[in-house]
């Protein structure tokens, strides 16, 4: 089974990719570690950001591993880069 999710690219993701979203289909479920090496062949400059980097399923940080997470057609998965502030 697969679903289509908006992928969503902030600050240095964006920068990275060049893009703002993008529609990508997903099988699912999918562990987090999985669902960014699907991300990392489809937007390969992302590796600049590998291990500082998190993602957002429906507006929740899931760290980067085993966890599983189960995506629905139309769900938000957020790249967010590190932040820094002043």
């Amino acid at each position: 089974m697969s679903a289509q999710v908006t992928v969503l690219y902030f600050a240095k993701s964006a920068e990275l990719t060049g893009l703002k979203e993008e529609l990508v289909a997903v099988p699912t479920p999918i562990s987090s570690g999985d669902l960014w090496a699907l991300l990392l062949r489809k937007q390969p400059r992302l590796v600049a950001l590998q291990g500082h980097v998190v993602l957002a399923v429906r507006q929740r940080y899931v760290t980067i591993g085993e966890q599983q997470v189960t995506l629905e057609d139309g769900d938000e998965v957020a790249v967010v880069p590190p932040l820094s502030g002043g």
